[in-house]
């Protein structure tokens, strides 16, 4: 189990809070800004932070041990953010004076508990997708659809990281290079056709948007084994032909049915879509 595992952030919900997380070295490390916000009265996490380490000076001095700076996902893609693993954040609480202290340490505990559960029988962290995807609503086909598109995207960033991509921007960049070649937008002009701001795009695509979506992907990253590009510009050249195949394919399908594949459809409540809609 030396072998480090990689995987898209998620998202856990403390007392209506989202804590951003990641798997680095078989283990979550949650983003500091998020723990922060959670446990004090005030939106200014940064400022907090900076007097924290000025009122604590062990704490400053060993920052750079405890914290590590980890890609995570955002609506603007993959962005490099101050992390610290289970260890790491209970050191961090121990230098904020909050009620919610004790709280955060149990849930803290518990997440940490299952991604050792998850270490021993991945199909548990699976599981807990999909019992989250169903609590929403979502239909049981899709929601198949949408844990295979996430392989896929997994696979295929494994293989960009093994080629030399490296900053969250290039991530990001090839991403909307596959996107531009599949659906002819990029994921920020997709989303605005779709009135979503924050929301994960994919989360509100249509089986089609999903089935070409993962085509593009899986294309790419085949290519890639294939041919072993190096470097983010061969990256990039292969990114819009994988995109390609699968434009091509979305193309000859709405020749045939006279319809588009992108729809503004999505899976958000009807209050707050309207709202959103309205802007």
């Amino acid at each position: 189990m030396n072998k480090e595992v990689t995987q898209s952030t998620k998202i856990a919900i403390f007392r209506n809070r989202k804590i951003r997380k990641t798997i680095h070295k078989n283990e979550w490390w949650f983003v500091v800004e998020d723990v922060v916000l959670a446990l004090i009265d005030s939106n200014d996490s940064k400022q907090y932070i900076q007097r924290m380490k000025l009122r604590d000076p062990e704490l400053s001095k060993g920052w750079v041990q405890i914290v590590h700076t980890l890609a995570i996902e955002t609506s603007g893609g993959k962005q490099k953010m101050n992390c610290a693993n289970t260890e790491g954040i209970f050191r961090i609480i121990q230098s904020i004076p909050s009620t919610k202290a004790e709280p955060f340490k149990r849930w803290l505990a518990r997440v940490g508990y299952e991604r050792v559960q998850e270490i021993e029988d991945p199909e548990l962290a699976q599981k807990r997708a999909r019992a989250l995807y169903k609590a929403k609503g979502y239909p049981q086909d899709w929601i198949e659809r949408r844990m295979r598109s996430i392989a896929i995207r997994e696979e295929l960033t494994d293989e960009w990281q093994k080629h030399g991509v490296e900053l969250a921007k290039e991530y990001e960049i090839l991403t909307a290079e596959i996107s531009k070649a599949t659906f002819g937008v990029t994921p920020s002009e997709y989303k605005k056709i779709k009135g979503l701001e924050r929301q994960n795009l994919r989360d509100h695509m249509n089986d089609l948007e999903l089935l070409f979506s993962q085509l593009g992907e899986a294309a790419t990253t085949e290519i890639t084994k294939t041919e072993h590009p190096q470097g983010f510009d061969k990256n990039k050249q292969v990114s819009r032909r994988g995109g390609k195949i699968a434009g091509d394919a979305r193309s000859n399908l709405e020749k045939e049915t006279g319809r588009k594949v992108i729809t503004s459809q999505n899976y958000l409540p009807k209050k707050q879509a309207k709202k959103l809609l309205k802007k």
